[in-house]
């Protein structure tokens, strides 16, 4: 079988059954689960699957933002691990950005007692973790709160923005291509995020393997604006290699 054909077949079972897995499809065509693994990444980058841990989800079922209760549980060692790794990018007690996400929420929550640290917020639950620490100066952005995200967005938040300049921002995405950088669902939440990153010296994208190869309706910000993703072990090597090469440092957690 053709790789054309066996992607055709591939999409066909994900339809049906609504996931994928790598270890049944490479049993089902009878090669390595590497191919297996080559075929979801070609089918990702043309829009057909969405990869997800041990396999793919067919694109049609993420027409619909899912809330954030929805995403909390989802691979969630590996956003545990992100989030430790990125404390190796605070500043030494300055200013940070952290936005709305279920991996930068870990990150608030694992920031250390002992620092000085300055935090700007547009998320409700970021903002609740910090609001009771003595060594956190948190500043929360107001405007309308989405409640797929929990994330203050609008002119309210965008105005506030103007004013602040910090040495890091902290930022959750849904997808990163070389070519569209990084894309989120939502138009006001993009135009958000892009202003976190314009109000900061400094950018780490916090996202873990599944945002890779995926491009969603809202451009945020091309790659030329990231220093540094975070992610886990699980990213295809390929991808991984496409980002570094666009100039952007990847850290695997």
């Amino acid at each position: 079988m053709y790789a054309p054909e066996r992607h055709q077949a591939i999409l066909a079972i994900a339809r049906a059954n609504g996931r994928v897995e790598v270890k049944n499809l490479a049993d089902e065509f009878n090669v390595t689960p590497e191919t297996i693994r080559r075929d979801l990444t070609v089918m990702e980058r043309r829009g057909l699957v969405q990869r997800a841990h041990g396999g793919a989800i067919p694109a049609e079922r993420l027409g619909v933002e899912p809330p954030v209760s929805a995403r909390e549980g989802r691979l969630s060692e590996e956003k545990s691990r992100i989030a430790k790794a990125a404390l190796a990018e605070l500043p030494d007690g300055g200013s940070i950005i952290i936005d709305a996400g279920t991996t930068t929420v870990l990150l608030a929550g694992l920031l250390p007692d002992d620092v000085e640290l300055t935090v700007v917020t547009n998320s409700i639950t970021v903002a609740g973790i910090l609001a009771a620490k003595s060594n956190i100066q948190l500043h929360l952005l107001g405007g309308h709160v989405r409640t797929r995200t929990l994330a203050a967005v609008g002119p309210w938040t965008s105005e506030a923005l103007a004013n602040v300049s910090v040495d890091v921002a902290f930022m959750g995405i849904n997808g990163i291509t070389v070519d569209r950088g990084l894309t989120t669902p939502d138009i006001d939440e993009a135009r958000i995020k892009t202003a976190l990153m314009n109000a900061a010296r400094r950018t780490v994208v916090l996202a873990d393997h599944s945002k890779f190869g995926r491009e969603d309706f809202a451009n945020v910000a091309p790659l030329s604006q990231v220093d540094t993703v975070i992610t886990d072990s699980g990213i295809d090597s390929e991808l991984a290699l496409e980002i570094e090469l666009a100039g952007v440092d990847v850290v695997l957690a």
